[in-house]
């Protein structure tokens, strides 16, 4: 599940979300299953192999030869200090969390986390520690907290969780990240050299029709592709191009993208699986010109109206 950038300040955000300093790091899914305990990245490539004391996670766990037993953790792996912070559960014991709640997901990965014993210090056997993040509910306090707090790992933003989202694979609305330079080392993207461009870049998909869009599902166009430089540099679609935004900049109309300034770079990076969503191009657009602050997010708690509205209807898709 992967979050949205925040760029409005979402209703009753005090009441309906949850909010937590994301350690930085490589998201992985943690899989224990048949007796052993696999983490894997977001392209699916393997990032460590190990015991680990989950449900069929290590050949001395009982049921470990049970095809029914699984668990499915959302972690990032944080190099650093060599540890696993476990930050939702997909699921436990071949028990599936993706029809419930955050609110739920969260303290049954508590309790259970907390029975295996999975989170106590590593043994010889295995060099990786699982730790838990400390959760706040998005008031006034807790939101500080999240922000100023001391934690053990490198913070890369806070992230935000709708305590009534269900689990959902791609981008949701419903998770949100936030970056500002307090709380996180990369708030603007930089190049492949390490340094921040003078210019925002962006990376977009090449369609068929020779349009130029988002990973959102729909997709959001930022324009079209001269055909000159297709046919000149071979492009064909599906392949991920990199853009500069030029002087123009991004244009709205009733808070819609109208028009973007694009100047043609050249390929992306071949690691690259995806192209940037669109709440992330408008969330570095905004940081380069008008951020949104934390300012922004306390005195929205504070406003009359994150107390008074009432809960919206939400879809929930498993």
């Amino acid at each position: 599940m992967l979050p949205e950038w925040m760029i409005d300040v979402p209703d009753r955000l005090s009441q309906d979300w949850y909010v937590f300093a994301r350690p930085a790091g490589k998201r992985c899914f943690v899989v224990s299953s048949n007796g052993t305990t696999v983490s894997r990245q977001r392209n699916g490539s393997i990032l460590h192999h190990f015991p680990l004391a989950l449900p069929a996670g290590s050949k001395t766990r009982d049921g470990s030869g049970s095809a029914q037993s699984y668990c499915i953790l959302d972690c990032i792996f944080h190099e650093s200090d060599q540890t696993y912070y476990v930050i939702d559960m997909v699921c436990w014991n071949g028990y599936s969390l993706y029809d419930c709640t955050a609110e739920f997901r969260f303290y049954w990965l508590n309790s259970k986390l907390e029975e295996s014993g999975v989170c106590n210090a590593p043994s010889h056997h295995l060099k990786f520690r699982f730790s838990t993040v400390p959760v706040y509910n998005c008031d006034q306090s807790g939101l500080y907290a999240a922000y100023t707090g001391v934690v053990p790992y490198v913070k890369d933003g806070l992230l935000f969780y709708n305590k009534h989202a269900h689990y959902q694979t791609g981008n949701t609305p419903l998770v949100l990240v936030w970056k500002d330079e307090n709380c996180s080392q990369y708030v603007i993207d930089t190049d492949g050299k390490g340094e921040i461009p003078s210019q925002q870049q962006v990376v977009l998909e090449l369609q068929d029709d020779r349009k130029l869009v988002t990973s959102d599902d729909p997709p959001v166009s930022f324009g079209c592709l001269d055909g000159d430089i297709i046919e000149k540099s071979g492009l064909q679609s599906g392949i991920l191009l990199r853009f500069a935004i030029g002087d123009g900049g991004l244009s709205f109309v009733d808070g819609k993208l109208e028009k973007a300034d694009l100047i043609y770079l050249g390929k992306s990076n071949r690691a690259r699986a995806f192209a940037d969503s669109y709440s992330k191009v408008i969330f570095q657009f905004m940081v380069r010109n008008s951020p949104l602050k934390v300012d922004d997010l306390l005195a929205s708690i504070n406003s009359p109206n994150d107390q008074e509205k009432t809960p919206s209807d939400i879809e929930m898709i498993g």
